[in-house]
């Protein structure tokens, strides 16, 4: 075989993993969400916060099976509610209890639920982004995520979890308590509010300056014609015609900002 050959070879086995690997899970569907799994999520937001001992919690959620999370999470905004409460709380022990800093804070499996040790990136990126490879600005999925990630991935990408989600920083959005039965509202309200500070307008050099976060996952808002067009929708205003620029995104720490 020469050296073409081989070549073309390995970048149709690429392809095919990659197609392999972005490819859904078949899930059990039509069930109801399980109020109690999305509770326990709830209750350790709300330990961390009273700064209440949670290991009662963080054993009933290390003791679940997969399948009830799999059944129990049975639609996307159940796992959005679920996903981010446990996101939001874990951040706050694993920087607080564990003293984990960036970058180990996120990738290392810390996380104990239903039998398996998660990242913050498995929930992030895995999880409420579908599988999304990290560094690609929301645009490549992961080569090869695991099969129970895929299985509690949600269906489709919600840009506003970026807006729900916080990681310790001053640019982050701050922390609130999601609920599945109110998160429509209350990711609308989040997106809103955040973008609403954090936007600055020159209407004279027709520029529109916004946080880093829609750059870094750029993919998620269907690119820079999706992230002016949703800033036009926020604030009420037409930027056809504007450059789109982005603010340095200030990592001091900020841990405990609640909403």
């Amino acid at each position: 075989m020469n050296h073409l050959n081989i070549i073309l070879t390995f970048i149709l086995f690429t392809l095919i993993t990659w197609r392999l690997s972005a490819s859904p899970v078949r899930t059990i569907a039509g069930a109801p969400p399980s109020l109690k799994i999305l509770l326990l999520s709830e209750e350790l937001l709300f330990g961390v916060k009273t700064e209440s001992n949670t290991d009662s919690i963080e054993k009933a959620l290390s003791n679940l099976q997969p399948s009830d999370l799999i059944q129990g999470l049975s639609e996307d905004n159940a796992k959005k509610a679920f996903w981010i409460n446990i996101y939001n709380s874990w951040y706050q022990i694993l920087a607080t209890r564990y003293k984990k800093t960036n970058p180990s804070i996120f990738t290392q499996k810390n996380i104990p639920i239903a039998g398996h040790t998660f990242s913050l990136d498995d929930i992030e990126h895995g999880i409420l982004r579908k599988y999304r490879w990290k560094l690609s600005m929301g645009y490549l999925p992961q080569f090869f995520p695991s099969k129970l990630i895929k299985q509690l991935a949600v269906t489709t990408i919600d840009y506003r979890i970026h807006f729900a989600l916080n990681c310790g920083a001053t640019s982050c959005p701050p922390i609130a308590f999601y609920k599945y039965e109110n998160l429509e509202t209350q990711l609308d309200i989040a997106t809103n509010s955040f973008l609403s500070g954090e936007t600055n307008i020159d209407s004279i050099k027709k520029e529109i300056t916004t946080s880093k976060i829609l750059y870094w996952f750029k993919g998620d808002f269907h690119g820079t014609k999706g992230i002016l067009s949703l800033l036009s929708k926020i604030l009420k205003n037409d930027f056809s015609g504007y450059t789109l620029l982005f603010k340095k995104y200030n990592w001091n720490t900020h841990l405990r900002n609640w909403q």
